[in-house]
């Protein structure tokens, strides 16, 4: 049996949703910009599926525009506004823990000419308020805020940020990759302009992605080509994908109320679980401002990568930061910016729970872990060292 703690990664794709999809492959596959009966029926399926995923945030059915994933949503907000309001300003201001979707973004809009404040944040990952009014300049143009951190789980103020963005006349986007199906979302209530999202972190399949832009936002589009998605994102429409990620938004978001409490409990136990039988071990990120499957612990002196291959031997899947940057050797950005030593960052490990997580494979992660690192613990000159001068003090 597996044991799948990385939910933030990636889901599977629910059976309703996989049998759904299907017949889009097979029967119905005609292009929905034609003008026949089976590309027809695929553009009422297309805009079902706009519907769908306009409900789950409290979205107008026009403001929503299908893409391939969150990272080209990503892209498309901060390009489209850097280049559509290049007129009134060029400073655009967002956090140093964003995923490298927007990182990298408002990277390669610094070597166009555009000024990028990346605001810091506090031991939880959060920003602060203040520092994002002190950042405000004529000039700005964007604030881009992540809805949900993908590594440690902190939740920031969005509704606040937006409430200030707009009282200086400054749009607002957020990327809600990881919250998007697991927190409760409204557009409107929450003064969001933009917003990124990806179908296979609430159980859609992978490939699909949306971003919604408020109506009357000037926005140029990212990819040229055909009229597509009312002339903003050319390309035929992955008619599989939308019907996928529209029924898996409304599944998500119609369990919201019982699924949010249920993986808290879960979450709050893990947590407390390994805390209690692990020492030298803390959470990362806010205790209870945070996504509800996310756990995010580091343990002293020895290698996540390490805890995880032994994890994997014990058919448990967990993650050292984001699945995005795994391959890097470099500690978490997200880490070292919430003030953790390179050391500590580096023995990281993030389990995140979802929809089909069980409280026995809770139960079974709590039982394997602590003994994992006490083994690789017995094996680390860190802490040999460590315990050496405590037994000589």
């Amino acid at each position: 049996m597996e044991y799948y703690f990385d939910n933030a990664a990636t889901t599977p794709v629910r059976p309703e949703v996989a049998e759904a999809v299907l017949p889009y492959f097979t029967e119905s596959y005609g292009n929905p910009s034609s003008i026949y009966k089976i590309a027809q029926k695929n553009k009422i399926a297309v805009e079902h599926g706009r519907e769908q995923v306009a409900n789950a945030i409290g979205a107008d059915t026009n403001e929503i525009y299908f893409t391939a994933g969150g990272s080209e949503a990503d892209n498309w907000a901060i390009k489209g506004v850097a280049e559509s309001y290049a007129s009134k300003g060029k400073h655009i201001i967002t956090s140093c823990i964003e995923h490298h979707a927007v990182l990298h973004t408002c990277e390669y809009l610094e070597t166009k000419g555009y000024e990028v404040t990346y605001l810091p944040v506090d031991e939880y990952g959060m920003i602060s308020l203040d520092d994002l009014k002190k950042a405000i300049r004529k000039d700005t143009i964007l604030i881009t805020i992540m809805f949900a951190n993908n590594e440690i789980g902190t939740i920031q103020p969005i509704a606040e940020i937006g409430k200030i963005a707009h009282e200086n006349g400054i749009l607002f986007h957020t990327d809600a990759v990881q919250a998007v199906g697991h927190v409760e979302i409204d557009v409107k209530a929450m003064n969001i302009d933009m917003l990124s999202m990806s179908g296979h972190k609430f159980y859609g399949p992978k490939g699909i992605g949306a971003l919604y832009i408020k109506k009357g936002i000037k926005l140029n589009p990212l990819i040229h080509g055909g009229a597509q998605e009312r002339r903003r994102r050319a390309g035929t429409e992955n008619v599989p994908g939308i019907v996928g990620i529209g029924l898996a938004a409304e599944l998500a978001t119609k369990e919201l109320a019982t699924e949010i409490p249920r993986l808290t409990a879960l979450r709050d136990k893990l947590i407390k679980g390994i805390l209690d039988k692990v020492p030298y071990a803390r959470l990362n990120g806010h205790p209870t401002k945070r996504l509800p499957g996310n756990a995010n612990i580091s343990f002293e002196f020895i290698e996540g990568e390490s805890i995880l291959l032994l994890l994997d031997y014990k058919n448990i899947c967990a993650s050292s930061g984001s699945a995005c940057t795994s391959g890097s050797l470099d500690p978490s950005h997200v880490l070292l910016a919430i003030g953790l030593p390179h050391e500590k960052a580096h023995g990281s490990v993030r389990l995140s729970m979802g929809h089909f997580t069980t409280e026995e494979q809770v139960d079974y992660v709590i039982q394997e872990l602590p003994p994992i690192v006490e083994r690789l613990r017995q094996m680390s000159p860190l802490y040999e060292e460590f315990i050496k001068n405590k037994g000589d003090k």
